[in-house]
C-alpha cells in the first residue's frame, strides 16, 4: 500500500519502519527533517517537507505526535494533512491524546470524505522496536478492517474498542493502572531494603505469585539500581495523565490514587528527572 507516517519520534521512527520492512511505500514527514532523512536512509521511501505533501495520495495516513496542540498542528494546520489527504483515504492518529480530541477528528474526516481512527499505543520503546505493540482502536467498524492488517506489523494486539474516542478512553485506563502500579511497586520495593531483605530475592519470588505485573518483571531490577532510562518519560507520563484527570473532571469519576501518583511525578520533575522513566517513583521514597 501507499501510506504515509508524520512523526517519527522514538514511537514513530520504529513503526514507520516496520511498514517499509513489510514492503509498504511509505513516505515520511517529521518536524526535524535531519530525523526524517534518517529514517529514509535507513528504511527507504521517501520524506517530504510538509505534512500535506506527505499524506498526497497515501491510502492510509499515520500520525504519531506528542499532544493534542501537535496533531491540530499536523492535521488541520495551514499545511496539515488534511489539506493534502484524498478523498476516500484513511487518517490513523496513534499519538495519546484526548477524546475530544479524536471525535473532532472524526467529525473533519467524515466532512472531507475520508476516515478517521483513534489508536493510542501502548508498549513504550521496546515495544515499537520488536514491533510488539498493543493498539486500542476506537472508530467506525469498516475503519478498523481496513487498517488492521497494516498496522499488524508493529501490533500484537490490535483490539476495535468502540466508536470515535473510546481507543484514547482505553489508553487513559492504562495510564491510570500503571501509575498505580508504579507506585505500589516503589512502595514495596523500597520497604523490602528497609526491611533488610533481599529485595532482587524478594521481587523474584513475588513475580511468580498474585502480585506479578510487567512493571515487577521488567522494572524492579532497574529500579533498586536507580536506573531510570529505560521506558516513558515522566514528562510524558504527566501529560497522559492531566489527560486521564480531565476526562474524571468530565465524566465525575473518582481518580484519588491517580491524582496523587500525579504530584509525586512533579515532585520527580522537580529534582531534574523530565526524561526519567515512570519507574523514577522510587527514588522520592530511597531519598527523600
Amino acid at each position: 500500500m501507499k501510506l504515509a507516517f508524520l512523526g517519527l519520534g522514538v514511537m514513530g521512527f520504529p513503526m514507520a519502519g516496520h511498514l517499509a520492512k513489510a514492503g509498504h511505500q511509505v513516505t515520511v514527514y517529521n518536524r526535524t527533517e535531519a530525523k526524517a532523512r534518517g529514517w529514509v536512509g535507513q528504511f527507504g521511501g521517501a520524506q517530504r517537507p510538509s505534512p500535506a505533501e506527505a499524506a498526497a495520495g497515501a491510502e492510509i495516513v499515520f500520525t504519531c505526535v506528542g499532544n493534542d496542540e501537535d496533531v491540530r498542528h499536523v492535521v488541520l494546520g495551514e499545511k496539515g494533512a488534511l489539506a493534502g489527504i484524498s478523498k476516500g483515504a484513511l487518517l490513523v492518529d496513534h499519538t495519546t491524546a484526548s477524546a475530544e480530541l479524536a471525535r473532532e477528528l472524526e467529525r473533519a474526516a467524515k466532512g472531507r470524505g475520508f476516515g478517521f481512527l483513534d489508536a493510542p499505543v501502548s508498549g513504550g520503546q521496546a515495544g515499537a522496536e520488536s514491533g510488539k505493540l498493543t493498539i486500542m482502536v476506537g472508530g467506525d467498524e469498516a475503519s478498523f478492517v481496513r487498517a488492521e492488517p497494516v498496522m499488524a506489523h508493529y501490533g500484537r494486539a490490535v483490539t476495535h474498542m468502540g466508536p470515535a474516542g473510546n481507543g484514547q478512553l482505553t489508553k487513559m485506563v492504562n495510564q491510570i493502572l500503571i501509575a498505580g502500579l508504579v507506585q505500589a511497586l516503589a512502595e514495596g520495593l523500597n520497604f523490602a531494603t528497609r526491611a533488610g531483605l533481599d529485595a532482587k530475592k524478594a521481587a523474584q519470588v513475588i513475580a511468580k505469585g498474585a502480585a506479578q505485573s510487567w512493571q515487577l518483571e521488567n522494572r524492579y531490577e532497574t529500579m533498586l539500581q536507580g536506573k531510570f532510562d529505560f521506558g516513558f518519560a515522566v514528562d510524558w507520563m504527566r501529560k497522559d495523565l492531566a489527560i486521564c484527570l480531565a476526562e474524571a473532571r468530565r465524566n465525575k469519576s473518582a481518580l484519588p490514587v491517580t491524582a496523587l501518583v500525579d504530584q509525586f511525578y512533579q515532585r520527580v520533575q522537580e529534582r531534574g528527572g523530565h526524561r526519567w522513566d515512570t519507574s523514577s517513583l522510587i527514588h522520592l521514597l530511597a531519598k527523600p
